[in-house]
């Protein structure tokens, strides 16, 4: 593994490259903001705006929203621009307290809204699919995420839908264009975190078109027919977690009482319990987590140093969601033997080494007394 000279990212990382000067492309990204004309991609975005008006026939943009601080701040700026929002809800099933907390405050803030909820014995039979064949709990949550809000836009004739980040910018892309402001079909087979897969890769046995029906979404082509326009806001408006959590903050979010869930920050993450599960299986495939993320965001904006985010690193230790994996193992009927052997086949045998008492070690990793 090689690792960024000015982050904790490793090249392992999907679409992040190690450049001749040491620095990934994700801080060589970070670092051109600087030199962006914000002010005019603001003024763009008012351009965004006017056209979504004047096309409208009812509501102006739907915003996909959780409830979480991103998407509160999505809302909180939708509504600062004069448009008229449907927010809508891919309800996890696995969401929790604090987090249908925040749901009803952004609703409160003045949008109406959807929580769309997938059946249970659905989304559970495609989860656990999904995690033996793939190793990844999440391909039927941002399929979800994805497709639904673009199929209700078209269903309500709604122009414009409104996305938050752009995460093929904050985390690194193949190539720049992917880095814009529009999410394309293409985009999100690429960077939707679904293996390159779409719901009809999933029809099978245990799972009919039917079933299936919530997570297959529109193409580029007939989003282009129905004149549905979706953009990242993150492309318009300087993205950093601390400055929307403080805008969120201020407008009644509020964060998890019992420190980070998963990761670094306290504000993220924290209104799904299987999430973590998501961000702990980087651990097995990619040699990181959720916390490296989250500390690279923070060392590109000068809030930490890479030294003291490592030992944050070395301090938290092992960040094994051991009460969500039992809570998923009771939802998709499986034990937590059969878990830790199912997570077990994904081991990356590239990075992983066992030593001399069978034990698993990351050769070359970022800390190298971590304790194995």
């Amino acid at each position: 593994m090689r690792w960024c000279s000015n982050c904790l990212l490793p090249d392992t990382r999907p679409f992040l490259r190690i450049e001749s000067d040491g620095r990934c492309n994700a801080c060589h990204s970070h670092s051109g903001k600087e030199n962006i004309d914000w002010r005019g991609r603001e003024k763009s975005f008012q351009s965004v705006v006017a056209h979504a008006k004047r096309n409208s026939v009812g509501y102006d943009c739907l915003i996909p929203v959780s409830g979480g601080k991103d998407s509160t701040w999505q809302t909180i700026k939708c509504l600062e621009y004069g448009l008229k929002p449907l927010a809508v809800t891919w309800k996890t099933p696995g969401r929790t307290s604090v987090g249908y907390k925040n749901l009803q405050n952004l609703i409160a803030l003045g949008v109406d809204h959807i929580d769309f909820q997938v059946s249970p014995k659905v989304e559970a039979a495609f989860m656990l699919e999904a995690f033996e064949r793939l190793g990844s709990t999440g391909i039927p949550m941002h399929l979800a995420l994805f497709n639904i809000p673009l199929s209700l836009a078209i269903k309500f004739n709604i122009p414009l839908v409104i996305w938050g980040e752009n995460s093929a910018f904050e985390y690194g892309a193949d190539n720049e264009k992917d880095t814009g402001f529009n999410l394309t079909s293409d985009w999100l087979k690429k960077y939707g975190v679904t293996h390159g897969t779409t719901a009809k890769d999933w029809i099978g046995d245990s799972l009919t078109k039917n079933d299936l029906v919530p997570y297959i979404g529109p193409s580029s082509r007939e989003l282009e027919q129905a004149g549905v326009r979706a953009v990242f806001l993150g492309y318009y408006f300087e993205w950093d977690p601390q400055t929307t959590s403080q805008i969120a903050r201020e407008h009644g979010f509020v964060s998890s009482d019992s420190g980070a869930r998963v990761g670094y920050y306290d504000y993220a993450d924290i209104d799904d319990d299987f999430i973590s599960l998501h961000h702990w299986l980087k651990w097995h495939k990619f040699g990181f987590t959720r916390t490296f993320d989250n500390l690279s965001l923070e060392i590109r904006n000068g809030r930490i140093s890479r030294s003291d985010a490592i030992e944050y690193i070395r301090s938290k230790g092992d960040e094994t969601p051991h009460d969500d994996i039992e809570k998923f193992c009771v939802f998709s009927g499986i034990t937590s033997d059969q878990f830790f052997a199912i997570a077990e086949k994904f081991r990356n045998p590239e990075i992983w080494r066992q030593d001399r008492d069978d034990r698993w070690y990351i050769k070359d990793f970022l800390i190298p007394d971590w304790k194995w």
